[in-house]
């Protein structure tokens, strides 16, 4: 692109940002300074450098709600990472929020996570524990991005920016500052930006809507179940039917929950609009000076959100046709992290020497978080099977 149209796009672009966005000329920049791109900025970098990572594409074989041993017409981690891409990144241009900064965000908020979902992190959290440490997916990302990921002749890691960075910790959790003193540099004791609040609530809304549709697909959730147990889909099930009597019942479940999932986005853009106004914030600094979240539902919707959840987790999360995966889940995550702990010397050479400078716990389960399930199965066939 020439330099005067690239020039006019960018002004174009910085022009429909709202006073309160975040602004990439004025990032805290990165660990490692770096040349300008010639026609990139940097949150279009760091997008772009995630995307390009081993741990993103990891995420194609790792499960979401269903493993791949169960069926594989579900939604996996990085399909569900799309989905809250496309979602976060609808809203943040209503909001006037830096799109390329929620993109990022999007797109890197799950990377953290291990093989099989959260009865995988739920075990390594466990056997983390038994050691004096623990598991949280927020700080493996971190950990991930910071140091793990080798692409760079320059610097270990990507090498993101602050703003990435930041949000990678703070977008769903608050870290009190006393407890975590290792994350003292990213100014815990304010609020993170609209860009990074943003992804916490797409990703519920993300998964609470998808969850219902391979819930359906599955045939574990009934129809009768779901308009029994969530009372904002029959009331959009009802005028679907009316509109499509003659729909086959998966054309009218898509159009009930196309309605709902345009209510929640619809509510969190005008909801937060609104919080905004009456919090009288106009600039980056008023956000992270706010005594709670600005990027909510309201109080109406978010119920309605948590009904939602609140079904899932009695009717699907714990369904005991789930059960037989997630125990097996746990037992190949707890054998295997017992197994390498005993005998560290069959970890990779590059983990071995990772654990003379770091606790081996933490070496292990960094190397199990990073497996995908596909990958984990081959190991535990190879040293526990």
């Amino acid at each position: 692109m020439p330099t005067a149209i690239a020039e006019r796009c960018f002004c174009y672009t910085f022009s429909m940002l709202a006073d309160y966005a975040v602004r990439v000329e004025q990032s805290r920049g990165r660990r490692y300074p770096e040349l300008q791109h010639p026609y990139r900025d940097d949150f279009q970098r760091d997008r772009d450098r995630v995307i390009h990572s081993r741990a993103f594409r990891r995420l194609e074989a790792k499960t979401q709600v269903f493993t791949r041993r169960y069926s594989d017409h579900f939604r996996n981690r990085l399909t569900h990472t799309i989905e809250v891409a496309q979602i976060a990144r609808t809203i943040s241009a209503q909001l006037g929020l830096n799109v390329d900064l929620v993109e990022a965000l999007a797109l890197v908020h799950d990377v953290g996570h291990p093989p099989f979902g959260h009865a995988g992190e739920k075990a390594l959290d466990i056997a983390m524990r038994a050691h004096g440490f623990f598991f949280d997916h927020n700080l493996h990302a971190l950990r991930i991005v910071e140091d793990f990921e080798l692409r760079y002749a320059a610097f270990r890691g990507l090498n993101l920016t602050f703003e990435v960075r930041e949000g990678i910790i703070k977008h769903s959790h608050d870290y009190p500052a006393d407890k975590f003193p290792e994350l003292a540099g990213y100014l815990l004791d304010l609020r993170p930006p609209l860009e990074a609040q943003l992804i916490d609530v797409a990703d519920e809304i993300a998964y609470s809507s998808a969850d219902l549709d391979d819930g359906f697909e599955s045939r574990l959730l009934t129809l009768e179940q779901i308009r029994n147990g969530t009372p904002v889909f029959q009331r959009f099930y009802s005028e679907v039917e009316s509109l499509y009597p003659d729909a086959i019942d998966k054309l009218q479940f898509n159009e009930t929950l196309k309605r709902m999932l345009n209510r929640w986005v619809g509510d969190l853009i005008e909801n937060t609009k609104e919080r905004i106004r009456r919090a009288a914030v106009s600039s980056l600094n008023d956000v992270r000076s706010c005594p709670a979240r600005l990027v909510t539902l309201s109080t109406a919707v978010e119920q309605e959100r948590r009904e939602v959840k609140d079904f899932l987790y009695k009717n699907l999360y714990f369904s005991a046709t789930l059960d037989p995966e997630k125990n097996d889940a746990e037992r190949v995550v707890s054998e295997l992290f017992k197994f390498w702990m005993a005998k560290p010397e069959y970890l990779p050479s590059n983990y071995q020497e990772k654990a003379t400078q770091e606790p081996l716990p933490r070496v292990v389960c960094d190397y199990i978080a990073g497996m995908t399930d596909n990958y984990i199965y081959e190991q535990y066939e190879k040293y526990c099977g």
